[in-house]
């Protein structure tokens, strides 16, 4: 039973992670090197695809913004660019149209301008699926330092939230159970 209970545990701390590297959001240092719009079918159900944009037919041909991007050591990354609305997760973003002009005027400019990419998702070139750039700001270069605030505080109130209701369980347990 203990290898069952520790199969699960491990389970669900792997889950959870994963949900977290996916949701939580995560800063590229990079160049913006073009803007592309494509038609693409995405159906109403696809996992890894935001819905449609608001006041949009949200049929599942769609049209869907794209920003690209060069790292400093020369790789490259795709970004979409749909807007989340209201639904989840809540970034509550309804802005990919002036992104998408902010990302076309930094693709134009002479010089390297060095723009971090706030975004979520995982790049799984197999199944087409790309992060979503939530905003876009300009930084002083390729090795300016971002610190992860909100992910700090987030963390930790998850951690301090787990460890509460871990306690409680095991005080009711000792309380009630173990006598």
């Amino acid at each position: 039973m203990k290898l069952v209970k520790l199969v699960f545990t491990l389970a669900l701390i792997l889950f959870t992670a994963g949900f977290l590297h996916y949701f939580l959001p995560s800063r590229d240092i990079v160049q913006i090197v073009g803007t592309d719009v494509k038609r693409m079918d995405v159906d109403g159900k696809a996992w890894f695809w935001d819905k449609a944009d608001a006041g949009t037919n949200s049929n599942s041909t769609r049209d869907v913004r794209f920003i690209s991007a060069t790292f400093p050591n020369g790789n490259t990354r795709v970004y979409r660019n749909e807007d989340t609305g209201w639904s989840f997760p809540p970034y509550f973003k309804f802005d990919s149209g002036d992104l998408n002009a902010a990302a076309q005027s930094l693709s134009k400019q002479d010089g390297p301008q060095w723009v971090a990419v706030r975004h979520y998702g995982w790049r799984v070139k197999l199944f087409s699926i790309f992060p979503n750039a939530t905003s876009m700001k300009k930084v002083s270069g390729p090795d300016a330092l971002l610190i992860p605030w909100f992910n700090i505080v987030f963390l930790s109130l998850l951690a301090f939230f787990v460890w509460r209701i871990w306690a409680f369980l095991r005080g009711v347990k000792q309380k009630h159970v173990d006598p």
